[in-house]
């Protein structure tokens, strides 16, 4: 599919500058999208590999696309989107209801005045063109909220796509017949240093702190915000509270900061770059997002407050009201307003526990509702057939509504959910064993080998925890496990299923060893061993020859390139098939503890002394972080379904569990804290980026 994108782009300080710049690059994995922008500046480029092009909105011409995509939003630079989209229909992407300020621009401020009241007249009553002459005559400002001119739009639109079940209701009332699909807002859930932006603004763990974000407008509900401060000022003298954005220029904040007495407690920032207005989000524990009067619009403010896990107070209407009462706190507009907001932050101070917990909601309601990746294919499906609401193959046969009951969809039915992550496939198989029999068919096949047996119970949990992460195989999958010791390599076929399981080890390429164990009942395993240097070589292997590959405390031992062991790893994995892996931990309990202390944080970094023939065993040379190994799987084109941390050991040590206030007294997260990294990756294309700049220097 050709799409066509009306929208501004960055550096324009525009929300929808922002959005665009989230949600393009994912439309564009499953279409051809060409920009439209008004020329008068020069967009950042997006990245070269995902083809989308930027074009002056002048060399638009409609024929060369399957579908076109307006962008609105209550600024200058969607004017020349209004008057392309008024011209040539397409899909309108409303963000709000009410666009009187975008024909605003587009007429009174091109000094046509005879066009403002065109418009109104067209859509407003009599007393409303009696109001706009008095507009024109500069007797008064334009009734922006009373009239929402969106009218023009409307008609024009072959469809709308709008963020909210308040907005697809307002959008029928005002356009019966007119296609309305329901699409979420995506959601950003970025990485912020919240402890280094409190420190820019002088303020350390004690201070909880509250943030209102973007513009500085009085349907914030700032003045009521402000007031509500003045009393938890009172009971909790320690509370700050930071407004971030433009003043508006007929709302002096400053001033009324002053007046209140609150100078010494709201300390006003003005316009921030979006990174830095990302950082004091994320230095906050409390973001009011009030806003009375709402035309229907859903904020990304509020949307990355929440995937940051903040817990979020919003006024309950319009699309916030959509909102689940479970990830944020809604305030009645009206009276008792600034009563209620005041116990609301003063409950959320004094309970930092239920603070927490409706931040981690939010966090995880994102995570699952608005993923950009979903939000993407959802525009792409709808954009296909807008008409029809959806993709084409999912309606077949399905009679179309009349005219006059327009249907209104989620653009397409929710996304089927993900095949069950391996933990749980495995322990969904009747024949799958439990814990306890996974312990003993270990043991089983090291019975006869003393210092294996010593290596299996010192690192029983581990091992156990692998084989119930490692999905169930059949009769015709083959399964590969890297560093095979011999341990739990029998277990993949006995256990598990596979039909073929292979090893390999370090040594010289070619060389293939055949082994065989006896299990303590006197079973019998075999298997070959393929040698040969796992960030070196080429392996030995097929494209797509396995269906999962075990690579168990083999990584931290890689010297130069774990991203070669990755991209192999790719090409001998079929696409779906599993990558199983774990490594140690380096911010672990252990680690923190072991850094405070003046100690070194790597579980195993001594150097190793030689054996008497000279050899040594090979020693840690990096250990990871779990953010490290997503970054390496999603380097190499694999879907992380499982990333998670558990001890080596039978129970987990008590004595770092200091460790756990320090996170907690400094609302750091706890999770991915034990001393082994879990993860299992989903094969779901090619290699991504060779050298990801996460891991290499000079990497991108």
């Amino acid at each position: 599919m050709k799409l066509a994108v009306f929208t501004p782009l960055r550096p324009v300080k525009s929300g929808i500058a922002d959005y665009s710049a989230a949600l393009l690059p994912e439309i564009a994995r499953h279409a051809e999208v060409t920009v439209f922008v008004d020329g008068a500046y020069e967009p950042e480029p997006f990245p070269p590999e995902l083809g989308i092009r930027v074009r002056n909105f002048r060399e638009y011409r409609p024929e060369e696309f399957d579908e076109t995509l307006y962008q609105f939003g209550n600024n200058p630079f969607h004017i020349y989107v209004y008057d392309t989209a008024l011209r040539h229909p397409g899909v309108a992407l409303l963000h709000e209801l009410n666009l009187h300020h975008l024909v605003a621009d587009a007429t009174i401020k091109r000094d046509d005045w005879d066009g403002y009241l065109r418009e109104v007249a067209y859509e407003g009553t009599p007393e409303d063109v009696a109001f706009s002459r008095r507009v024109r005559a500069l007797e008064v400002g334009p009734d922006y909220e009373g009239l929402l001119l969106n009218k023009r739009v409307l008609e024009a639109a072959k469809a709308v796509i709008v963020h909210s079940d308040y907005m697809v209701e307002r959008v029928r009332e005002a356009a019966a017949g007119l296609p309305v699909h329901r699409i979420p807002h995506g959601a950003w859930i970025p990485e912020v240093d919240r402890l280094r932006y409190r420190a820019k603004l002088g303020l350390d763990e004690t201070n909880p702190l509250i943030g209102i974000f973007g513009f500085l407008k009085p349907y914030k509900r700032i003045r009521e915000s402000l007031r509500a401060m003045r009393r938890l000022v009172r009971v909790e003298p320690r509370a700050r509270m930071i407004l971030v954005g433009e003043e508006h220029p007929e709302f002096p904040v400053r001033r009324m900061v002053d007046d209140l007495g609150l100078s010494e407690y709201v300390r006003h920032i003005d316009y921030a770059p979006i990174d830095d207005f990302v950082q004091y989000l994320g230095a906050c524990d409390i973001c009011l997002n009030l806003r009375y009067p709402s035309v229907g619009e859903t904020s990304g403010t509020l949307l990355r407050a929440l995937g940051l896990g903040r817990a979020v107070i919003v006024s309950d209407v319009g699309a916030f009201a959509d909102l689940p009462d479970e990830v944020c706190l809604k305030v009645p507009v009206g009276p008792g307003e600034t009563d209620l907001i005041f116990e609301y932050l003063n409950l959320l101070i004094a309970r930092p526990e239920v603070r927490q917990a409706l931040g981690a909601r939010a966090r995880d309601y994102v995570a699952r509702e608005c993923a950009w990746g979903a939000v993407g294919l959802r525009f792409a499906e709808t954009l296909r057939n807008p008409l029809l609401g959806g993709a084409e193959d999912l309606l077949a046969g399905v009679p179309e509504k009349p005219a006059e009951e327009p249907e209104v969809v989620d653009a397409i039915p929710e996304p089927a959910p993900p095949p069950p992550e391996p933990a749980q496939e495995a322990a969904s198989t009747e024949d799958t064993p439990d814990s306890a029999e996974l312990a003993e068919e270990i043991r089983s096949w090291v019975h006869d080998r003393a210092n294996d047996a010593v290596y299996v119970e010192t690192h029983l949990t581990r091992l156990v925890r692998t084989l119930e992460l490692t999905p169930p195989g059949g009769a015709d999958d083959s399964a590969l496990e890297m560093g095979a010791y011999l341990h739990i390599t029998p277990a993949l076929q006995t256990r598990l299923g596979y039909g073929e399981v292979r090893g390999c080890y370090l040594g010289p390429v070619g060389k293939i060893d055949r082994r065989r164990v006896t299990s303590s009942s006197g079973a019998a395993f075999e298997c070959e061993i393929d040698h040969f240097d796992a960030e070196k070589d080429r392996y030995p292997y097929p494209e797509d020859r396995f269906a999962t590959v075990l690579c168990c405390e083999l990584l931290e031992h890689l010297y130069e390139d774990p991203m070669h062991l990755m991209q192999e790893l790719n090409r001998v994995i079929r696409p779906g098939g599993h990558l199983v892996l774990s490594t140690p931990n380096v911010c672990s309990r252990r680690a923190i503890a072991a850094m405070l202390l003046n100690y070194h944080p790597g579980l195993f970094h001594h150097y190793v002394i030689p054996d008497e023939e000279g050899k040594r065993d090979p020693r840690h040379a990096r250990e990871y972080a779990p953010r490290d190994v997503q970054a390496l799987f999603e380097a190499a084109g694999f879907e992380i379904v499982r990333l998670e941390t558990a001890p080596y050991l039978e129970r987990r040590s008590l004595e770092h569990a200091w460790v756990d206030h320090l996170l907690d007294r400094y609302e750091l997260p706890k999770t991915l804290r034990d001393d082994a990294i879990f993860a299992v990756g989903r094969k779901v294309g090619p290699v991504r980026s060779r050298y990801p700049a996460d891991l290499y220097v000079g990497g991108e």
